[in-house]
């Protein structure tokens, strides 16, 4: 298992708390930065799985990403927490303080720690796209269900993707996106509603224009 240093920060790296039989939305990455387009994500999401809450997880950096530009995990999350006002999303780099690198480790660890907790994972839809690059993400899939929602310039490239294809047999009806957290894992649903075109990358190649003038 591929680990990395533990790094502990207080006020930053603790779990969120919870209760028994509550619906939590896992919603990871880097947030490098976090943004308007990531909260409605997470409105969407809430609203419609129905769930007590979202626990935003800042990772100490993306397996898949170029960390040259990623700014402190403390800075980060610190960002997201006032951008995301909602007192049932609470933003975390507890992560960190494990030493996880991939999000089969999280998933894993929080499943186990917590198995009277009903856990979603979610994801934009453009990450289903290279969800086949993900380290283990056959496992993924088969511990938690997934919530995937949909993205500018991936709404039709998702569902025929590699992942998508092998987990078709196991899509919920978007209808019935409410009962996503009681589901038995393989199950995932498509959620399609308001999109923004806001992107991490996007905004630090702006910030790196604007800085250079």
């Amino acid at each position: 298992m591929t680990l990395r240093a533990p790094l502990r920060i207080s006020g930053i790296t603790e779990l969120p708390p919870s209760a028994a039989g509550m619906r939590i939305g896992l919603f990871g990455g880097s947030f490098n930065p976090i943004h308007e387009g990531h909260q409605l994500v997470i409105e969407e999401t809430l609203r419609r799985l129905q769930l007590d809450a979202v626990w935003v997880m800042v990772t100490p950096g993306n397996p898949l990403k170029n960390h040259a530009e990623l700014a402190p995990l403390a800075g980060r999350v610190t960002a997201a927490r006032a951008l995301l006002t909602d007192p049932r999303v609470r933003v975390t780099g507890f992560e960190a303080a494990y030493g996880f690198t991939y999000s089969w480790q999280t998933i894993r660890f929080l499943t186990k720690a917590m198995p009277d907790r009903r856990f979603v994972w979610i994801m934009g839809a453009d990450n289903l796209v290279d969800f086949h690059r993900w380290e283990r993400w056959r496992d993924i899939a088969a511990m938690v269900p997934l919530a995937v929602y949909v993205r500018p310039g991936s709404s039709r490239l998702a569902p025929a993707s590699r992942a998508g294809i092998a987990l078709s047999r196991y899509r919920v009806d978007e209808e019935d996106a409410s009962r996503l957290a009681n589901l038995p894992s393989p199950a995932w649903v498509y959620l399609h509603g308001r999109q923004s075109p806001l992107s991490s990358s996007a905004i630090r190649a702006r910030r790196r224009r604007e800085t250079a003038k």
